[in-house]
């Protein structure tokens, strides 16, 4: 087995707090253990196409674990679609001729979705491929959690807290916007460790009568408040509805023609979509008749330290990760399983998405505590 001696990594797509944990993770054990050289690439996959580079030494590394973000930057800029030069070309040529000339014998790729679809198309390149799953949304499969969410929850969890008192003192509804645009984690998790009343999240569409019943309930009752946490991509059974549709005719589209009404379809949907956190809480308010107040908690979610959670769990990874590469195992992610790691081929991976599943142990907590879903 060739011995691995120089190695590049990336983070590419959101930032999110335990990125740097990450690096320093892969970095420590990889110069320490290994004797490798780190070059870091900057601003994700666009750094490999303008030679943007850092090189990573125990200097670089130290006092990193408990930054946020990323030292190295990070963009959505994907390899095979990106904007260059004043129009948007397929650079995946340009970065795997860099990937050589740099003498690159491994490339760690630090992301969530969109990253391991392009990390997958390197490695389809021939390039040694490996990757770590970060994301807020937990929404990456086959792996037990993500870099990220640990913190976003307890950051999300905070602000559903401190909306009670106001709430309770103003005898008002509170809805609450958490990130999470296709999986419903972070506002279910974060719904529950908060005491939200009524949590919404794209897996379980809702029906708006059906939430409005269960705050007049708690009216009746003398409750007169109730904290709403809803994911961003949480919707009504009839948007829902529309959804599937549009989604059914991408699928069943022949021709070229068809896709691309497909598309339109669905990007008109999602504009459309847009705000609907602010309608919902007209609509409650109308339902009601109880005074509705919104608080988007938005980018403050990807912002700050990381947990211990994360730094433990980003550090674990990343020191897996440098183990992987001396042992010549590539095409892979480090998945978080239990106390340890497995490495996951990326194919099981890139183009998959981990959903709430209806049946999940915190949909039934969240139920038998008494909390609204929407259905």
């Amino acid at each position: 087995m060739k011995k691995m001696t120089r190695i590049g990594i990336l983070t590419a797509g959101g930032d999110c707090p335990g990125l740097n944990a990450a690096i320093r993770g892969v970095g420590k054990a990889a110069l320490g253990c290994y004797g490798m050289q780190i070059v870091g690439v900057r601003d994700g996959f666009r750094g490999l196409v303008e030679d943007n580079l850092l090189r990573l030494d125990k200097a670089t590394l130290a006092g990193i674990l408990t930054v946020g973000g990323t030292i190295l930057g990070t963009s959505r800029d994907k390899p095979h679609r990106m904007p260059f030069q004043g129009r948007v070309r397929d650079m995946t040529d340009v970065i795997v001729e860099n990937y050589r000339k740099l003498r690159l014998q491994a490339l760690v790729c630090i992301g969530g979705g969109g990253t391991h679809k392009n990390a997958l198309r390197l490695a389809q390149k021939g390039l040694n491929i490996i990757t770590l799953p970060k994301t807020i949304d937990n929404d990456v499969p086959l792996t037990d959690t993500a870099v990220g969410f640990d913190t976003a929850l307890g950051i999300a969890t905070e602000a559903i807290d401190r909306l009670h008192s106001t709430a309770h003192s103003h005898h008002r509804i509170v809805v609450t916007e958490v990130m999470g645009h296709r999986a419903g984690w972070l506002a279910l998790g974060a719904g529950i460790a908060g005491g939200a009343d009524v949590i919404l999240i794209p897996e379980i569409p809702y029906d708006v009568r059906k939430v409005a019943e269960a705050i007049r309930r708690r009216s009746q009752r003398g409750t007169n408040f109730s904290i709403v946490a809803v994911a961003e991509g949480a919707m009504s059974r009839e948007e829902a509805a529309k959804f599937r549709a549009a989604h059914a005719k991408k699928r069943a589209a022949q021709t070229a023609e068809a896709k691309a009404k497909a598309r339109a379809e669905l990007v008109a949907l999602d504009e459309q979509h847009t705000g609907n956190t602010l309608r919902l809480a007209v609509q409650l308010e109308k339902l009601t008749g109880l005074e509705s107040r919104v608080t988007i908690l938005g980018y403050v979610q990807r912002g700050g330290a990381p947990s211990a959670v994360d730094r433990l769990l980003a550090t674990r990874l990343g020191t897996a990760c440098a183990d992987l590469i001396h042992e010549g195992v590539f095409g892979v992610m480090v998945a978080a399983r239990g106390d340890g790691t497995q490495p996951v081929p990326l194919e099981q991976v890139a183009k998959k998405r981990k959903e709430v599943p209806p049946d999940h142990p915190w949909v039934a907590t969240a139920r038998r505590v008494g909390t609204c879903l929407g259905d």
